[in-house]
């Protein structure tokens, strides 16, 4: 099933005409509980990745030993916290049972595991431009693919990320499912995506406030308020997981970024993020969502099962070449 964002509440470049050439278009990627295979584009899903390519590990997790969560306790946890949600209760009631209540208590705990190298890193994100419109990439490549460390880092609290370019129909030999290296715990249980399916949607997106020019933040703020709208949360930049558009600066500042390998600007390339929206961007819920019942964080706008620190993982590329590094930031 498609989904569609509803337009939004105020045209705010007919009111503001100097938005207009700010405008950028951004792919929300929709991310839904499903089944995906390597042939698919998905957030949580199997990668096609060649047979003779040695998969991405990360250094600073190695053996002899590592601390951290069974990827599988993590997945019982959630299917038994959904289940409970599920189940009709009485008011007041309590919403686990002594016994599921200490079978949480011991999947949640932290186990130690030998390991003989780097930890294998995890898939996080494959994109397909044939399903998402306008995807960045070296000409004659149609595939980007994200996988992380599923560690936070101390030097900047984020996971260590790799990127990787391809052209699909130039993989004749795919390294198989059971072949895929798995780490045995991670460090966060929000750094182990569920599986989804993408349903993107390209939308138009507006500079947040902290990004526009002179004094017309204010004026477009004021504007958006006099008619009970929020400008950067329903009119400017989108939520959830993306392609492309603005950054959605939040609890800071936008800082001054620059490709380490040339200097050159760097773009958005790809938001990874928890929530698809929340109490504060319902504007941008899909019109197909709208009527989900039950509690908010156990609904599709949760899917992925993601968790970020709070906070969504911002992927900039460098406008002057594909083939330097990336640049990381957490908003």
């Amino acid at each position: 099933m498609p989904r569609t964002t509803p337009p939004r509440p105020l045209d705010v470049a007919a009111r503001f005409p100097e938005l207009a050439p700010l405008a950028r278009t951004a792919v929300r990627l929709h991310p839904r509980p499903g089944s995906p295979t390597a042939a698919d584009s998905s957030i949580g899903g199997p990668l096609l990745w060649p047979a003779g390519e040695p998969w991405p590990t990360c250094p600073e997790h190695a053996g002899p030993r590592q601390w951290g969560h069974p990827p599988e306790n993590v997945r019982q946890e959630r299917r038994l916290l959904a289940e409970a949600w599920r189940r009709p209760r009485a008011e007041g009631a309590d919403l686990l049972s002594d016994e599921e209540r200490a079978r949480l208590d011991r999947l949640g705990k932290r186990v130690r595991v030998p390991l003989s190298g780097p930890l294998p890193m995890i898939p996080v994100a494959q994109l397909y431009a044939a399903d998402v419109p306008g995807l960045p990439g070296p000409p004659g490549t149609d595939l980007l693919q994200l996988l992380w460390c599923p560690f936070r880092h101390r030097n900047d609290h984020l996971p260590r990320t790799v990127l990787r370019r391809r052209t699909a129909a130039g993989i004749t030999d795919v390294l198989p499912a059971d072949a895929v290296p798995r780490p045995p715990v991670v460090g966060r249980a929000g750094y182990l995506p569920e599986p989804c399916v993408l349903h993107p949607e390209p939308v138009t997106e507006y500079p947040a406030p902290h990004e526009l020019p002179g004094k017309l933040a204010g004026r477009v703020e004021r504007w958006a308020r006099r008619h009970g709208w929020d400008y950067q949360a329903d009119l400017a930049v989108a939520p959830g997981c993306k392609v492309g558009g603005h950054a959605p600066w939040s609890f800071s500042d936008p800082a001054p970024m620059a490709c380490p390998a040339c200097g050159a600007e760097v773009r958005p390339l790809l938001t990874v993020v928890g929530g698809e929206w929340d109490a504060g961007s319902r504007s941008w819920r899909p019109a197909e969502d709208a009527d989900h019942p039950g509690p908010h964080f156990l609904g599709p706008a949760r899917s992925t099962h993601l968790d970020i620190s709070d906070s969504s993982l911002q992927l900039y590329g460098c406008t002057r070449s594909y083939d330097h590094p990336h640049v990381r930031g957490l908003q």
